[in-house]
């Protein structure tokens, strides 16, 4: 595997060269620090590029070309990431040498001519395919209670707090919805081309020269921009006091999410010992959430924690029967305690140090993993997968004692189902 970083001021190309796949896939991103009144507009935009685009008037004139280029996928997606939200485009499509000459080359071009030239006349998008879009995220924000699982985050992070953007919804605002318009739409996305920070990343077996001359045709980004903001959120103390919050949910189980800061933690500690503090802690099937909160007390359907290194935070999503919330929350936070106190095993190191090399292999087997590890890379400055193998090696058990000591339960939001139901 190579790697080829292209530095062209106003955008920058990364290229990652491997036979390991038989597919290309390229994925543009557009970042800029998040504003939450921005969030619903470039949901809408997003979804914009999926309808219809100048030269392709319908969506099913786009699936036809699509399918004409061997089944070429282009998707679309809005992401957050720490104080940045993330356009992405996404390109996948066979290799050259499982279809025909210059395939690669004409799904490249429609793929930007979808991106860069939009339903768009009179500085106006299409209002009958915005309308449809509209619609669609009208209908998915009133039923946003349908998902208790997302939800219960959602209501969580908010609990957390209301202020930072961990609490900003993802799906956007109603209130946001009815201001867009097929002019300000327009002029949104004149925004993003004109001040986003671009990133444009290809991986496959590629000619390295060959995709510099095809995105340098394409990419004609005339502003040079900068980074305006750190990505990692600033870090904030935890609560004194646990903040405790509930809702209530016609449904049979209930959903308990746990919200915990991390404090203090160096580079090192972060990328490596906290990953390992979290297999050991919640992340694995083999964890002592997972035997102890799960197996041996029958306390709940599902347990799992996952740390957000972005954010500073480490997160526990459980699904209870309400009357097990106390027992459940109190079991959670001794468990917690008895890390901080070396209450586990080297043997349970060796098996999380094999869980994350597990985890690296697959991110080798996977082009879109691939792509958002160097993403990090070029974001946060995070470590190759080699060396994070090395790193990996070098935890010990006092590291995961003191990082244990620097996680603190602040906010725990319970979504309460009204409907019993035994485990």
């Amino acid at each position: 595997m190579k790697y080829i970083r292209k530095n062209f001021r106003t955008y920058k190309l990364h290229i990652i060269k491997t036979k390991k796949f038989k597919t290309i896939t390229i994925r543009i991103n557009f970042r800029s620090p998040i504003i939450k009144e921005e969030i619903t507009i470039r949901n809408i935009l997003s979804e914009m590029f999926t309808q219809s685009s100048k030269n392709y008037k319908t969506k099913r004139d786009l699936t036809i070309n699509a399918q004409d280029l061997y089944s070429v996928g282009i998707t679309t997606s809005n992401t957050r990431l720490g104080n940045y939200i993330n356009l992405n485009f996404f390109m996948n499509v066979l290799n050259d040498k499982y279809t025909e000459k210059d395939n690669f080359k004409k799904s490249f071009n429609f793929f930007t001519d979808v991106i860069f030239n939009p339903d768009v006349d009179n500085e106006k998008f299409n209002k009958e395919k915005l309308d449809i879009v509209k619609d669609l995220c009208r209908k998915s924000l009133l039923s946003i209670k349908e998902d208790p699982a997302g939800y219960s985050v959602i209501r969580m992070f908010e609990a957390l707090d209301k202020k930072s953007p961990i609490s900003y919804r993802m799906m956007g605002y109603l209130e946001d919805l009815d201001k867009i318009n097929e002019k300000n739409l327009y002029q949104y996305y004149q925004k993003v081309l004109k001040n986003d920070l671009v990133d444009i990343f290809v991986i496959g077996d590629v000619d390295e020269e060959e995709i510099i001359k095809l995105v340098k045709e394409k990419m004609t980004f005339k502003t040079l921009k900068k980074e305006r903001m750190p990505y990692i959120l600033d870090e904030v103390k935890p609560r004194n006091k646990i903040k405790k919050t509930k809702e209530t949910i016609n449904n049979n189980q209930s959903k308990l999410v746990i919200g915990c800061r991390t404090f203090n933690m160096n580079e090192y500690e972060k990328n490596y010992v906290l990953s390992l503090f979290n297999v050991i802690f919640g992340g694995s099937s083999d964890s002592k959430l997972f035997k102890e909160v799960r197996e041996e007390n029958s306390l709940c359907y599902t347990i799992h924690s996952v740390p957000n290194k972005l954010d500073n935070l480490l997160i526990i999503r459980v699904g209870i029967d309400k009357e097990n919330y106390e027992k459940t929350v109190s079991l959670i936070n001794k468990i917690l305690i008895s890390m901080r106190k070396g209450k586990f095993s080297e043997e349970d190191i060796t098996i999380a140090k094999e869980y994350y090399k597990t985890a690296l292999d697959d991110i080798e087997e996977n082009e879109y993993r691939l792509i958002d590890n160097y993403f990090m890379m070029e974001l946060i400055n995070t470590d190759s997968l080699d060396e994070k193998r090395k790193n990996i090696d070098k935890v010990n058990k006092s590291d995961i004692i003191k990082v244990a000591k620097k996680i603190k339960i602040d906010t725990i939001f319970l979504l309460e189902g009204d409907i019993n139901e035994k485990n």
